[in-house]
């Protein structure tokens, strides 16, 4: 009896010294796997703006401003919206809230592995004039060329999709100027704004209309590396389509 005893303790001494060992090991992975700091930023890089979709009724008859904090995933998806600077007006506030929770925000990388984004966007909205509704399209120098068969750098496969409205022009002329990179497909990859209109909503608004445009440039642009492009659009308050 006693052997059968000391045997049975000799057998689970191995067993218990196994887990013993285990548990630290498992305690270590999950450190490993811990989620990395959130990036923090003024200026949100957007893959899909926020459309924001609202009337001088909405506005109570005046311009409104707000600063929302905006909280993304690894992925870009939004999952927290607080609004920082109100509007002044709650039921505007959640409009805005609620455009922006359907945005996607592009992924910032760390070294290569993408990290969760924390970020501040200013949301200006202006009374629209009745009056008048105009809309730009995507009418830049090199499209302008395109159009009147004069010589180009290089030419785009298809006008890029852009609407712009007058009061996102907020009364003054705007001019963007951009440079892209194209891979040897002509497939637009990336999108620098090299001046800005002074609105950044409609710089951004730009990029996501040329994104994944495309264009065929001369073969001898590609010997070396990708195609840099460059190209402006110009917006004048006066020049509209109604």
């Amino acid at each position: 009896m006693k052997k059968t005893i000391c045997l049975s303790l000799c057998l689970a001494l191995p067993l218990s010294a196994t887990l013993a060992i285990a548990a630290p090991a498992e305690q270590l992975q999950v450190q490993k796997t811990s989620a990395l700091a959130a990036h923090l930023t003024t200026r949100i890089q957007w893959t899909e703006f926020p459309q924001l979709r609202y009337s001088n009724a909405d506005l109570k008859q005046q311009n409104r401003a707000a600063i929302l904090r905006i909280h993304a995933d690894e992925s870009g998806q939004i999952n927290k919206v607080t609004v920082q600077e109100s509007t002044g007006l709650k039921s505007l506030d959640q409009l805005i809230s609620q455009a922006v929770k359907q945005a996607r925000i592009k992924p910032h990388l760390v070294d290569d592995t993408p990290v969760p984004v924390i970020g501040y966007q200013v949301f200006h909205l202006d009374l629209k004039d009745t009056a008048q509704d105009c809309h730009y399209s995507f009418d830049s120098t090199v499209w302008q060329a395109q159009q009147a068969g004069a010589k180009s750098a290089f030419q785009y496969r298809s006008q890029p999709q852009l609407n712009v409205t007058e009061d996102e022009l907020n009364g003054h002329a705007r001019r963007i100027q951009f440079k892209m990179k194209a891979d040897k497909y002509g497939n637009i990859h990336k999108v620098k704004i090299q001046q800005g209109s002074g609105r950044y909503a409609l710089d951004q608004k730009l990029i996501q209309a040329l994104q994944g445009a495309q264009v065929d440039v001369p073969r001898k642009f590609w010997i070396y590396k990708k195609s840099s492009l460059k190209d402006e659009v110009r917006f004048q308050p006066a020049e509209c389509e109604g």
